[in-house]
């Protein structure tokens, strides 16, 4: 069965999707939904989609269509992954699911009523480099005792990962973070945890000064600790000149690991890294395609998929406590 997707959001990251779908066998895209028409279809003219809309709703009207993938602005998440579920689509929202506690829990209940796949798009779950740890992890060969995290961008004007000007303002707490908070609960749970638990017991935050034009804060550090004891130290900023992303440092009981994005080194005593191969740990060293790949086994399988909404809950819960604390509430 080839499964037909619309996909809405030709910036960036949909294009990212797009070009990890044509890797997927039996998967076709077959609508592209974005604001701007012209850009909209020189995109769906670049990947042979015939269809294309400024409105989700004429997608999600078409009968052939099995799933939408949502690559739209992080205000819009949670209303349009609930407007596929309504449809009968199953959906897969980039991250972050929502941006407030009742509006990712009003998301989930959906799922849960209706029975639809519906994922959220937490990659750090699906880059090899992660993989590999989970992996030690769940074999009893490694045990978290701090994870520390950077992650930088320099954003001091509205613009995305293309430096193209954005209509929407991004945040560092309930998108960025949210990649960290979900990875370190899904690593210290490792095994041990059951589909929607949280191993997180404490969560402290302080943020920077408020952006005069953008309104959010711009730097932003977390700290976050497990039921087992181990720690997670984040920092964030779209202050940073440079080197931009993310960064991840795994220090463990038996060895610290380096992870950015799909690769992954080990530290040694002498303070060198040496770089682990990780091309054997999935089909791609692609941590979208694999989600992506993931996403369409479990609507063929019939399953829930890692990264599920009920399963990424439990991180919008800490973020939620999070900002009540950044307002003093």
């Amino acid at each position: 069965m080839t499964i037909r997707v619309a996909l809405a959001g030709a910036g960036a990251f949909g294009i990212k999707h797009l070009d990890a779908i044509k890797l997927i066998d039996g998967v076709e895209v077959v609508s592209l939904i974005s604001r701007d028409l012209d850009k909209t279809k020189e995109v769906a003219a670049k990947y042979n989609i015939p269809h294309v809309s400024t409105d989700l709703h004429d997608a999600l009207a078409l009968s052939e269509i099995d799933a939408v993938i949502l690559c739209t602005p992080t205000q819009m998440h949670a209303a349009q992954a609930m407007a596929c579920m309504r449809a009968g689509k199953h959906v897969q929202v980039e991250i972050p699911l929502a941006d407030s506690w009742a509006d990712a829990q009003a998301v989930v209940a959906l799922q849960q009523q209706t029975g639809l796949v519906a994922m959220c798009g937490h990659t750090r779950r699906f880059n090899p480099s992660h993989q590999y740890v989970h992996q030690q992890i769940k074999a009893g060969r490694f045990n978290i005792q701090q994870m520390d995290v950077q992650t930088y961008f320099f954003r001091r004007t509205n613009m995305n990962a293309l430096g193209q000007p954005r209509s929407w303002t991004d945040h560092l707490l309930w998108h960025h973070a949210a990649h960290t908070v979900d990875l370190f609960a899904y690593m210290v749970g490792a095994g041990t945890q059951a589909p929607g638990g949280n191993p997180i017991v404490k969560a402290n935050a302080l943020q920077g000064p408020i952006h005069p034009t953008l309104g959010i804060a711009m730097d932003m550090s977390i700290q976050l600790q497990a039921a087992n004891g181990a720690i997670c130290t984040l920092s964030l900023s779209f202050n940073n000149e440079g080197p931009l992303g993310t960064f991840f440092r795994y220090i463990g009981d038996t060895a610290t690991y380096i992870a950015r994005y799909d690769d992954l080194s080990q530290s040694t005593k002498e303070g060198k890294d040496e770089k682990i191969d990780v091309s054997q740990v999935a089909v791609s060293l692609n941590g979208i395609e694999l989600q992506d790949r993931e996403f369409f086994a479990a609507i063929r399988e019939g399953r829930e998929p890692n990264g599920s909404v009920g399963q990424v809950l439990a991180c919008y819960g800490v973020l939620h406590g999070l900002e009540q604390q950044l307002l003093g509430r």
